[in-house]
C-alpha cells in the first residue's frame, strides 16, 4: 500500500492511493497521520471522499515523532568525498522535531549562512517496537518507507565534533510525500535507484545496494542502545554527490531552485528553497 498525510479542502487525513487517485481512510478519530495505522488501525475506505492525489498538501506522515535517528556515513563513496575514515561503527545523530517539515514546504536557507547543502536519503518509519533486535527479525519492525532530504547547514555541522547544530537549523529536513509498506518495493529497500536533483541538473545519483549498513543491520544496531517505538524515524544516510565536496567549488541550494529527492519506488520529495531574510524570519 501507499499513504499520503495531507490536507484537502479543509479536511486533514490520511489517504490510501491509488494511481492518480486517493482515498481517504477512516481513522475512526483516533488522530489525522499515520499512528493509528501503524498501531494497526484497519485501512478503512469505505465513505472517504476519493480526491485527485496532486490536491493533496502533505503533511508529514507521523506529526509527533518519538525519535528521528540519522546515519551520517553509509555510502562509502559519501565518506571518501568528506575526507573520512570508513568507519567501523555508524555515525549517529539525532534531528529535533523543528528541524523537520512535508514535502513540498520551503526549505528555508538560514541567514547566518550561505551553506545549505542537500542530501538525498531513505527514511525507514518504524511500525513495531523492541530493544536488542535481532537482524534477522529487523524487518518485520518496519512499517513503510518514504524520502527524506537531510538539510545540512555546513560551516555550523563543521564547527564541532558533534553534528548537531549543522543538521537542526529550522525547516532544513523534508520529508515524504508517500509512505510505501514493505510488500511494495524489495526487502529492506534494497537495489533501488537513488537521486537528487535542480531542474536538469543531477545532483547525486546512487543505489540502496551501496549502503554500508542496511535497512535490518541498522536496525538491529540501533536497539542494542535505545528501545525502538511506533513512529521513529531512522535516516539511512546518503549517497556521494553532496553540494560541500563538488569541484571546483562547492554547490550550495539558492534560493529560488526546488531541489527534488527521489527513490525509485518510493516518491519524489520536492522541496522550494527560500532564503530565512526574504520569508521575515532573520533576527532584526
Amino acid at each position: 500500500m501507499k499513504f499520503i498525510t495531507g490536507s484537502v479542502n479543509g479536511t486533514t487525513g490520511v489517504f490510501l492511493i491509488d494511481g492518480d487517485e486517493a482515498s481517504q481512510i477512516d481513522m475512526h478519530g483516533l488522530g489525522d497521520d499515520l499512528m493509528p495505522l501503524i498501531h494497526g488501525a484497519p485501512v478503512d475506505t469505505g465513505g472517504g471522499m476519493r480526491v485527485p492525489l496532486a490536491s493533496i498538501t502533505p503533511l508529514l506522515p507521523v506529526a509527533r515523532p518519538g525519535k528521528v535517528i540519522c546515519l551520517g556515513l553509509n555510502y562509502v563513496d559519501h565518506i571518501k568525498e568528506g575526507g573520512y575514515d570508513v568507519p567501523t561503527y555508524p555515525a549517529l545523530f539525532m534531528r529535533g522535531l523543528n528541524s523537520l517539515m512535508p514535502a513540498g514546504a520551503p526549505m528555508i536557507r538560514p541567514s547566518c549562512s550561505e551553506q545549505l547543502d542537500y542530501e538525498v536519503e531513505l527514511m525507514v518509519i518504524i511500525g513495531k517496537g523492541g530493544k536488542h533486535i535481532q537482524e534477522t527479525d529487523a524487518l518485520d519492525h518496519v512499517f513503510g518507507y518514504t524520502v527524506f532530504n537531510d538539510g545540512s547547514v555546513r560551516d555550523y555541522q563543521r564547527r564541532t565534533h558533534q553534528w548537531t547544530p549543522g543538521k537542526n537549523f529550522d525547516a532544513t529536513g523534508p520529508i515524504g510525500p508517500i509512505v510505501v509498506t514493505p510488500d511494495e518495493i524489495p526487502a529492506g529497500a534494497k537495489g533501488l535507484k537513488i537521486e537528487s536533483r535542480v531542474g536538469t541538473e543531477i545532483l547525486q545519483t546512487a543505489n540502496t545496494d551501496d549502503m554500508l549498513w542496511p535497512v535490518d543491520k541498522t536496525i538491529a544496531t540501533i536497539s542494542e542502545y535505545a528501545t525502538l517505538e511506533p513512529g521513529d524515524m531512522i535516516a539511512m544516510g546518503t549517497p556521494p554527490g553532496v553540494g560541500h565536496a563538488k569541484k571546483p567549488q562547492p554547490r550550495w541550494l539558492r534560493p529560488g531552485e526546488t531541489i527534488e529527492c527521489e527513490i525509485a519506488g518510493i516518491c519524489v520529495c520536492a522541496s522550494p528553497v527560500v532564503a530565512e531574510e526574504d520569508i521575515g524570519l532573520a533576527a532584526q
